[in-house]
């Protein structure tokens, strides 16, 4: 039974991390990057508790509903990693995109630089 306490304490700190991530959104890339560290900590270790269950000691059903609660907090934090990992590409590419502005007469279609094409 102490496991069952476990997967209370468990979901009780996980909404910390969902408050945490949709704060944290205003906060830069490297917020950004804090919190997919955090999330990939969080993920390995509901993934190595998963584990524990399958080898730990109670009923089947007891397993399985443990499992079952940890697979979709895993989910969830999985998502959440994924939504951070599409926001830092972005932030990521808008810089890019930002440099690429600064580079003149590059690829940059003006009046002066056309060419008539006859045939």
């Amino acid at each position: 039974m102490a496991r069952g306490f476990k997967m209370t304490t468990i979901q009780t700190s996980t909404p910390s991390v969902q408050t945490g991530s949709s704060g944290g959104s205003s906060s830069g890339a490297s917020g950004i990057a804090s919190q997919i560290s955090r999330l990939t900590s969080q993920i390995t270790k509901l993934t190595q508790q998963l584990k524990d269950v399958a080898n730990g000691s109670g009923s089947t059903e007891d397993k399985k509903k443990q499992q079952e609660l940890l697979q979709a907090q895993i989910k969830m934090l999985q998502a959440q990693l994924a939504q951070l990992q599409r926001q830092q590409a972005e932030e990521a590419q808008q810089k890019q995109d930002q440099k690429q502005g600064k580079i003149e007469g590059v690829n940059s279609p003006s009046a002066d630089h056309q060419i008539d094409i006859y045939i």
